[in-house]
């Protein structure tokens, strides 16, 4: 004890502190590529597009814009495109809930029923990314066709009028929100459930819990982290969308990315757009934050 007295403290956790000082620089050095991306492609233009959103709305592209902390352009943002971001949300809310209702049990029969076959589901879920967002779409718009194979069915078995249709309906952007952002979903809950113990069942069957039960008591909320993580990776994109109600819908269907689109490649209305899109993020962040408090795993907050 007496030797040790005379030690310092690096000395004795026996880690020499240039030693510590070298690894943190070594840290610092390897997060200094991804932070300038950041800093470049993200920080920044936040910064300008909240200015633009500030910018005087009378100006234009030709007599140029003036800043002046034109906070009324949140104000007139919202009262005027209410039903958008209503609809935006509404749609995305619907898709995300249809995705956990699809993608969970895909997820869990490759996880735990698919043998052999787990590679071949695990490549039937993801090659759809082999092609375009755009072609998936357009794909879409063909089966739902007044004289496509889908209605003539739903009109043979009377779920739809004789006369109904399901394209330029909110049914038929719902049903390519769901969809295009199904993978996002399904690819986390996998991977949750990849990694839990199967023997944590078994153990709740030994003690006499039903297979539902042991589902709702230990599968599910051990594979809660993938649930919120695809969660939010399907509705934060799907609400933001504006492909599907632009080719599946009609400006009845229109979303708020519909609007934020036209408004900064056809109006050329910058202030407005920047306006929408800044309290797009703002409310998908605030929906963010309380859901994960609420619902998230301790992986997550």
């Amino acid at each position: 004890m007496t030797a040790l007295a005379g030690l310092a403290p690096t000395q004795v956790a026996g880690a020499p502190a240039p030693a510590r000082r070298g690894r943190r620089r070594t840290a610092y050095l390897l997060l200094l590529p991804g932070g300038l991306w950041l800093l470049v492609f993200f920080a920044l233009p936040l910064v300008q597009l909240f200015a633009t959103s500030l910018y005087d709305p009378s100006g234009s592209l030709t007599t140029g814009y003036q800043q002046a902390f034109a906070w009324q352009n949140y104000v007139d943002a919202v009262t005027a495109y209410a039903p958008q971001f209503l609809r935006a949300f509404l749609y995305a809310g619907i898709a995300t809930v249809l995705g956990f209702l699809l993608g969970y049990p895909l997820a869990y029969t490759m996880a735990f029923k698919a043998g052999r076959w787990k590679n071949v589901m695990l490549v039937l879920v993801v090659a759809p990314f082999f092609t375009s967002f755009l072609v998936r779409t357009l794909a879409w718009k063909s089966i739902l066709a007044d004289n496509g194979p889908v209605l003539d069915i739903l009109r043979a078995v009377g779920i739809v009028a004789p006369d109904g249709r399901l394209l330029a309906t909110s049914v038929a952007v719902v049903t390519g929100l769901t969809y295009n952002f199904l993978p996002f979903m399904v690819l986390p809950i996998y991977a949750a459930l990849e990694k839990l113990d199967p023997r944590l069942v078994e153990a709740a069957g030994d003690l006499y819990a039903s297979p539902v039960t042991a589902f709702r008591k230990v599968t599910l909320p051990l594979s809660a982290s993938g649930v919120v993580a695809g969660t939010l990776m399907t509705f934060i994109p799907a609400a933001g969308d504006y492909v599907n109600a632009q080719l599946l819908g009609t400006p009845n269907q229109y979303m708020i990315g519909n609007v934020i689109n036209s408004s900064f490649l056809v109006t050329l209305n910058y202030p407005q757009a920047a306006a929408l899109s800044f309290l797009l993020m703002a409310i998908i962040l605030l929906l963010v934050v309380l859901y994960v408090r609420r619902i998230g795993t301790k992986e997550l907050v």
